[in-house]
């Protein structure tokens, strides 16, 4: 019973790298070490062999490598020409990076609210944050809905309000690259599809990076000479200001692996969740997956009644099961974003969930004795 008792408080990892690291084998090792004998480190032969396959893996024409997802956001604005008395619809329960690429442009991210249901932007509440931008004397010029948690936002509806706004799309698919919404992966919902690959993200690196889908043929060649400082036909012939966005090839040679892995990976990622929701839908609001979309499960999260989730999260730490918040401030509430326009009638959903959500341990290598011993233990606590 003692060594039972030990082994409950062994430390779970919250995302289990190591283990993703035992199952790729020396695939890693030895695509790394293809770059150093090549010595090829930017913009080598395995950044466009991995743009290829990213590509062909969301459905996309094009997709375009860079150093970060804030810097992949960053560069479709640029390419559109954002900036000062422009506005960005962007909903204000995500994190900072959303609406901090539009304010270094000079533009005015304007806040909206978020669906309860599925933490994903509000189709009412863009209408309501565009009106607001309108009187405030600002131009709406684009969107960017956030797929939040691995789930895709409500594309149709956004879209339909775009178009009828004469705006465009940034999907930021940071969290759920590989997501499907209603039979198509992200990748193609918009103008353009930004998503990340730090390392904790569902297809990470081992570092920072980033990636652009799109099929629009002009917007490539302007994002392709931005990444690269605005250059035109060599380095010493700068037609727009541009910046320094290229991912390493050593990160690239990295996801060229993981991208191989990576259906197994989201299947393995749904059967931990419907094994959560099958274990804790009695004692917490589980996440809600509409009919027609696919999560990749970016984060597990669920909401519990108000005054409830400090304590859950204390227990839980006390037997080695860690937990994160996404997200305890609403951009809104937070120092830098506190002067932004919100769209009009508040944002109240976001300021709920922001009090009520707390996220378990998710990953493909989440064994079902180590799930059902989360399980328990959050269900004991819930009804302690």
């Amino acid at each position: 019973m003692t060594q039972h008792t030990r082994l409950d408080q062994t430390p779970i990892p919250f995302i289990d790298l190591a283990a993703q690291k035992r199952r790729m084998g020396a695939a890693v090792d030895d695509a790394v070490l293809r770059v150093l004998a090549h010595g090829q480190y930017c913009m080598g032969p395995e950044v466009f062999a991995f743009e290829r396959a990213l590509a062909e893996f969301g459905g996309a024409r094009h997709a375009l490598s860079c150093a970060s997802g804030t810097d992949a956001l960053l560069l479709v604005l640029m390419a559109k020409g954002i900036g000062p008395g422009d506005a960005v619809i962007c909903p204000t329960f995500t994190f900072c990076a959303t609406a901090e690429v539009a304010a270094l442009l000079g533009a005015t991210p304007v806040l909206a609210d978020v669906d309860a249901a599925t933490f994903n932007l509000d189709p009412k509440s863009v209408e309501r944050a565009i009106a607001t931008a309108k009187k405030a004397g600002l131009k709406p010029k684009a969107i960017i809905p956030v797929d939040l948690f691995g789930l895709s936002a409500d594309h149709d509806a956004i879209g339909a309000i775009a178009r009828a706004e004469n705006l465009f799309i940034l999907d930021d698919a940071a969290q759920a690259f590989g997501a499907n919404y209603k039979g198509r992966r992200l990748g193609t919902c918009g103008l353009a599809t930004a998503t990340s690959f730090f390392p904790a993200k569902p297809l990470g690196a081992y570092g920072d990076g980033g990636a652009v889908l799109t099929d629009d043929d002009d917007l490539i060649d302007v994002l392709k000479s931005l990444r690269v400082h605005g250059q035109g036909t060599d380095k010493y012939d700068t037609v727009r200001i541009g910046l320094t966005g290229r991912l390493d090839t050593v990160q690239a040679a990295v996801l060229i692996e993981k991208l191989k892995i990576f259906p197994d990976e989201i299947a393995a990622r749904d059967a931990v969740a419907a094994r959560y929701a099958a274990g804790l839908s009695d004692v917490a609001t589980v996440p809600f997956v509409p009919d027609g979309y696919q999560s990749v499960w970016a984060q597990y999260t669920i909401r519990l009644a108000p005054g409830r989730r400090d304590a859950l999260g204390v227990a839980l730490k006390s037997q080695g099961i860690p937990t994160a918040i996404y997200y305890p401030k609403p951009l809104h509430k937070q120092t830098a974003y506190a002067r932004f326009p919100i769209a009009e009638g508040g944002l109240p959903v976001s300021e709920r969930l922001a009090d009520e959500v707390i996220s378990l341990p998710m990953h493909p290598y989440l064994d079902a004795p180590t799930q059902d011993r989360i399980i328990g233990a959050v269900r004991a606590a819930l009804r302690g």
